[in-house]
This record gives structure tokens, sequence and C-alpha cells, in this order.
């Protein structure tokens, strides 16, 4: 439960910053609406362009398994911050409680076990669709149901909680420094000689297995300023 604990502490954290203190009332502090499931919905779309499911373009391509991943920590994120605004919305406790109610899900026993092998896309593809229909559904919120397709899909895409947290961690970094360096104002640079941010943030966070997050934070802050003194 201390991994779900602190990750749940980091996206509250980021989302203060972000949107302001009163983000959980659907509204941030520019006034703009907020809408959890639209944007899990639309990660999941991207998601899925990480396989080759066009029957009429690169047929044969293999699927980008590390872009698929950093996806589905980008729908966790999201996923969490819908948790959170459901139980402060609806009067069901704060962050710990939340943690609790996760730990003790059935599907959660599915990551908090050694990490299992990449299943055929196909299935993973069926899964992520799963998690669209929940989140496009006009219903009320049916937590349980997307907690439980969640943690199926991070199983399915080779990850375990410990995994999927270090992962979380440093998108968590990485995304507090976009914040930092412009990203709300359409001004940061996002592609890095060539490569997305992501992959750069992903390859110094594997490279250096026991890099801090403050630390993580100041070698993308030393590679960005490398970056733009280039351009």
């Amino acid at each position: 439960m201390d991994k779900i604990l602190l990750m749940l502490q980091l996206q509250n954290q980021l989302n203060d910053a972000t949107n302001g203190e009163n983000w959980t009332k659907g509204i941030t502090k520019n006034g703009k609406k907020i809408n959890w499931k639209r944007c899990i919905y639309m990660e999941c779309a991207e998601m899925i362009d990480s396989f080759s499911w066009k029957h009429w373009k690169a047929i044969d391509k293999e699927p980008d398994w590390e872009n698929h991943q950093i996806e589905v920590v980008d729908v966790w994120h999201f996923i969490m911050s819908l948790a959170i605004e459901d139980f402060s919305q609806n009067m069901r406790g704060g962050i710990e409680d939340i943690a609790i109610y996760i730990s003790q899900l059935p599907s959660f026993e599915s990551v908090n076990t050694p990490a299992h092998k990449f299943v055929a896309q196909d299935e993973v593809i069926h899964k992520v669709e799963d998690l669209m229909r929940l989140s496009i559904s006009k219903e009320s919120l049916d937590l349980d149901s997307m907690l439980e397709d969640f943690f199926s899909l991070v199983s399915m895409s080779g990850l375990n909680l410990d995994s999927l947290y270090r992962l979380y961690v440093g998108k968590n970094i990485l995304n507090q420094f976009r914040q930092d360096n412009g990203y709300k104002e359409g001004t940061y640079i996002k592609e890095w000689n060539g490569e997305e941010d992501n992959v750069v943030m992903k390859r110094v966070w594997e490279k250096s297995g026991d890099i801090a997050p403050d630390m993580l934070y100041k070698e993308l802050a030393k590679l960005y300023a490398s970056l733009t003194k280039s351009i």
C-alpha cells in the first residue's frame, strides 16, 4: 500500500501546483473545467497508436512497448486524479482512504506480484478499449471496474506495482519539469534532439538505478538547458 499512497500523494501535489488547490471541485485556478474521464479516453486512444493496428499502413511494424508503458502511466495519472476528485466530492475520505480502498480491491493483487510478459497486442488493445468505454460512459462513475481494467492492463503490459511506481515517479518529475518550463504556455520543447522527452526521462531514470527524484529533475534541467542553448 505504501507505493500506492505515495503515488496518490505525488499526484495530489502535482494537481495542486498545476490546477490550484480547489481542483477537486472540477475547475482549475484559471477557471478551466476539468474532465478527467475525457483525459483518460484521449490517452487511451494515444496508447492504441503504440501498436500497428491499422490494416492499411505499416502492417508489419512491431509494437512500441516502451511507449505503450509510458502511456499506461499517463492514464494512471488521470485515474488517480479522478479517484481523488470522486472521494472528495462524495465525502468518501482523503488520500489515505483511497490507498486503503485500492489495496483491498481484488484487481490490485494482479500487480502486487512479479511482472508478467507482454500479452498479444490485440488483447492489450481490447483491454484499453474496455477502459475507454468506462470513461466515455455517461452513467455514474464505476471506479471499481475502471481500476479492475487498469490493473489488468498494467499486468498485460509487462508491468507490476514496482515498475509502475518507478515509471510513475519518473513521469511525475517530468510533468513538474514541463510545468516549470512553459508547458502550459506552449513554449516548452517536447522533442529533445529528435527524441520525445518521455524517452529521454526513461533512459536517464533507468540508467541510474539509485538516482533520487530530485536528482532526476536536476539531470533533466541540465539536458534541457543544453538543448535550448543550441537553438
